[in-house]
């Protein structure tokens, strides 16, 4: 088995969902990322916040990061489930590597978790 990568994930889904929409949606990305042999260390849910531009008429959009472990090779998979779903509008995955990159990871992962508590 491959070496299990640090990763972090934005996604911003459409601000028209409903609660259990966007919950579903949710859900899905996390569904996605175990299928794919993922490993969820945590999560940060940022909630609807205004867009930098406007993206598909979308002034607004719900913000949503995910900290996980996961080979490199489920990221493109990963990438394609994302480019197919429409009711995400924008996403990135950002690769943690070196132990500078890690151990920032580590700390953000960790912020996140005590912020869902």
């Amino acid at each position: 088995m491959s070496k299990l990568k640090h990763y972090e994930t934005m996604f911003i889904l459409k601000p028209t969902l409903t609660e259990e929409e966007t919950v579903a949606e949710i859900e899905k990305v996390k569904a996605n990322i175990e299928k794919n042999g993922g490993e969820i260390v945590s999560c940060d849910d940022m909630g609807t916040k205004q867009l930098a531009y406007e993206i598909e008429k979308n002034k607004r959009g719900y913000y949503f990061v995910i900290y996980f472990k996961s080979p490199a090779n489920a990221i493109l998979e990963l990438e394609r489930t994302y480019r197919i779903n429409e009711q995400i509008l924008r996403f990135i995955f950002i690769k943690y590597e070196n132990k500078k990159e890690i151990a920032a990871w580590t700390k953000m992962s960790d912020e996140a978790a005590k912020k869902a508590n």
